[in-house]
């Protein structure tokens, strides 16, 4: 008898099935396209917090979510044998102008109150191991970033779930409650039914570099960010593109993004990347992802609304929603119902 049937075998629903089978439920994941073949399957992995500032339920929610991704993605790996590629590094950002100094010591001091004694955000004169330049002269360097390859994260968590007893399924038929994780695809078709905006999908395009610099920090330079994997690759995304023609196929604007990131980081000059990177992201129309009673379906459930932080914000929301689901414990904020991007 199954207890949890989960669609969709992205970072969503495969965090979401972890947390369960620890808590003693029998549990299937149903997906037609395989482990990670949708927005999960990227090779960026910037597990990165918002400002500290304008402090809020998401915020706040992502911040536990980053402190708890540590132990998560430990225990994975060593159940599963593999590597997800996590590491906290922290994340270095030039400082562009004397107003960019100014507001960064301000965060400084928010941080302290807003992160406490976890995680620090600190003005420094160096670049550390990137030997770049930056117009002030100063850098913000946070220590709760982290970096994962999604990909191979999502692998390794699939290989765990397997060796605890999950079942994966290309089709089957829903057993005990149902929890749909399957992401763009969702959120279309809620906004269809109800004819408005319930979320939509943001293209991004990525691409990865054989360049070993196991030891950096991440780098957030002019809107980009330059994962250093711990296998010698360099990951460099990604674009956010609201309107596109084809969902998983790159043009010229991944074109671009190599472009302006080799101008950024002159190593890249001259090389071509290894492999590349072309898939839809689902953001909810409230920007928050999306957990409770699905708006289709009131006898079952909805996981979604990722977007660019869904790797970061994945463990402790399948933390929550377990809880929720099998252990009626109700500690889903409320600006992540369903309801709010409806």
């Amino acid at each position: 008898m199954i207890d949890i049937t989960i669609r969709g075998a992205g970072i969503m629903g495969l965090t979401l099935a972890w947390h369960c089978l620890n808590l003693g439920a029998s549990v299937k994941v149903i997906d037609p396209n395989g482990i990670a073949n949708g927005a999960s399957g990227g090779i960026v992995g910037a597990l990165a917090p918002h400002v500290p500032e304008n402090w809020n339920i998401k915020k706040q929610f992502q911040l536990e979510s980053l402190l708890y991704s540590q132990k998560f993605w430990r225990d994975v790996d060593n159940i599963s044998g593999l590597k997800s590629g996590y590491k906290r590094t922290g994340r270095l950002q030039p400082l562009m102008d004397e107003s960019s100094v100014i507001l960064a010591k301000k965060r400084k001091e928010t941080a302290k109150d807003l992160w406490q004694n976890f995680a620090t955000w600190d003005i420094i004169d160096n670049s550390k191991e990137w030997e770049l330049m930056s117009p002030t002269g100063f850098w913000i360097f946070d220590n709760l970033s982290a970096l994962i390859h999604p990909r191979l994260a999502c692998l390794s968590l699939a290989q765990a779930l397997n060796k605890k007893g999950c079942e994966f399924l290309l089709e089957g038929k829903n057993q005990g409650k149902v929890i749909w994780a399957t992401g763009v695809h969702d959120l279309s078709r809620i906004s269809q039914k109800f004819e408005k905006n319930f979320g939509n999908g943001v293209k991004g395009q990525a691409a990865l570099f054989k360049l070993k610099k196991p030891r950096s920090a991440q780098l957030f330079a002019e809107t980009l960010h330059f994962i250093p994997h711990l296998d010698g690759t360099l990951a460099v995304g990604s674009t956010s593109e609201n309107s596109f023609e084809h969902s998983d196929t790159n043009d010229g604007n991944l074109q671009a993004l190599i472009i302006k990131a080799s101008n950024i980081l002159p190593e890249l000059k001259g090389k071509d990347p290894i492999c590349t990177w072309a898939n839809v992201r689902p953001r909810s129309r409230s920007r928050a992802p999306v957990l409770g009673e699905h708006p289709l379906y009131p006898s079952e459930f909805i996981m979604n609304g990722g977007f660019k932080i869904g790797l970061g914000m994945a463990p402790q929301m399948g933390k929550v929603f377990s809880e929720f689901l099998l252990q009626n414990i109700n500690n889903i904020p409320t600006e992540f119902l369903p309801s709010v991007s409806l």
